[in-house]
């Protein structure tokens, strides 16, 4: 059948995304205004990186000071979903309702997406996407930019190692092209090994306590059905409301892996767009659920110390280079959102572990949202400053996704910290945790 009257359809339904009045505003959480505002914040993980703007300056060094050294670890940029089965099992679904002749118009045309996004996807998954890959060569061409007394020096080393998965060592290549176009006399080296992947991509689970693991399990069950309701998204597809496809245990799960392809779409250009499907409303409480499940598997209990041999990586690396009075270079190291989302909390970046609201997690948005953590392409930077003549304390400013932040402790000043304080500190709080391990 021909699919340009089910094209003009789609143009000519009226945008399914809730959109609320400014009355009532008011009451919304940041994190709800945020997503009225862009809602593909509600993908989570799957967010494009938000590159910083003009409101995003860096302050100036304290006087005296310059930058010297910036440790860095980053996440892959955009890219497919990592099983085809996250595409192939929706159009299964779908197949299968067209057989039962139940399809609506739109679920007839979302049968047409899935088809081409499911055949785009073949081979690729998990791959880099030309979006992330692009996400990349920003992030690059802005660390020559900003830092060039660490980056555009002839004398400038750069050690880039990523983990052994290919989205992760493209992403550092193109990085490194572009700090290699800014200075061609940077001495870049880049490393990939199975013997990198204990602190680079670390196996968290096997690192968790018992209570944590079985909270872990608890709370998507629990959240899920307060959350997820999907009775008004089955009706846009299926004509026959009672009808269940054989292969689904709930109706739910359809609604998640649509989400997930929906929320990801943005990885792509160019961008197929299916917010339709889902109201604004709907989206928000998908995400609102996600954001739970990520910060109790990943920002909460004992779930920051799976980066304990990264920090102690960025640490001892650190430790070689302070002493120096000449060193100019930059560590960068790349990998994933696994490890981005709890090094935040294990480092008390800003806002990247709160405890848990007295109310209960019903409340957890007004207090953390993860998209604001770990995007595509997320990255940690910190910035080491010296004294430009004479002795003075190494300081340390930290940037998260390219904005200034805090670190626990209190600031020389601005965001500037002392760095054998943040040490010390990092390092009592790791001997502390593995010390409830004997």
């Amino acid at each position: 059948m021909n699919s340009t009257p089910r094209l003009l359809l789609l143009a000519m339904l009226p945008c399914m995304a809730a959109t609320l009045s400014a009355q009532g505003t008011a009451e919304w959480t940041k994190a709800r205004q945020e997503i009225h505002e862009n809602i593909r914040r509600s993908g989570s993980n799957y967010l494009a990186y938000p590159d910083p703007t003009e409101e995003d300056k860096l302050t100036p060094a304290p006087k005296g000071y310059e930058p010297f050294y910036l440790s860095h670890y980053g996440r892959h940029g955009s890219r497919w979903l990592t099983n085809q089965s996250s595409y192939s099992d929706i159009l299964g679904v779908l197949q299968r309702a067209q057989v039962a002749g139940v399809l609506t118009e739109r679920g007839k045309l979302l049968l047409e997406q899935m088809e081409q996004i499911n055949e785009g996807a073949i081979q690729r998954t998990g791959d880099l996407s030309t979006v992330g890959e692009a996400q990349h060569h920003r992030i690059g061409k802005r660390l020559a930019k900003r830092f060039p007394e660490i980056f555009c020096r002839p004398e400038t080393q750069i050690d880039a190692r990523s983990t052994i998965v290919r989205r992760c060592i493209l992403s550092m290549a193109a990085a490194c092209e572009e700090l290699a176009a800014a200075n061609p006399k940077a001495r870049i080296h880049n490393d990939t090994s199975q013997s990198l992947q204990y602190y680079l991509n670390a196996p968290w689970s096997e690192q968790l306590t018992a209570d944590d693991n079985a909270r872990k399990q608890a709370v998507p069950f629990d959240y899920n059905h307060i959350y997820i309701h999907p009775e008004a998204f089955w009706a846009r597809l299926f004509t026959d409301t009672t009808y269940r496809d054989p292969l689904l245990e709930k109706p739910s799960q359809l609604m998640t892996r649509v989400f997930a392809v929906c929320s990801n779409q943005q990885s792509h250009e160019p961008y197929l767009s299916l917010y339709d499907l889902l109201t604004e409303e709907e989206c928000y409480d998908l995400w609102k659920w996600k954001n739970i499940c990520w910060y109790i598997d990943y920002a909460q209990g004992t779930a920051p110390f799976t980066q304990t041999a990264l920090l102690e990586n960025i640490i001892a690396t650190a430790d070689t280079i302070t002493g120096s009075k000449t060193f100019r270079g930059a560590t960068l190291r790349y990998g994933h959102d696994t490890c981005v989302m709890p090094l935040s909390a294990l480092l008390e970046v800003a806002g990247c572990y709160p405890e848990v609201p007295a109310e209960g997690l019903d409340t957890l948005d007004r207090v953390w949202a993860d998209y604001r953590i770990f995007p595509m392409g997320s990255n940690i930077q910190l910035v080491f400053y010296r004294p430009k003549k004479g002795e003075g304390d190494i300081l340390v400013k930290a940037l998260q996704n390219e904005r200034e932040t805090t670190l626990p402790g209190t600031p020389v000043t601005g965001p500037y910290y002392r760095w054998n304080d943040l040490r010390d500190y990092y390092l009592r709080k790791i001997a502390a945790y593995k010390a409830t391990l004997n």
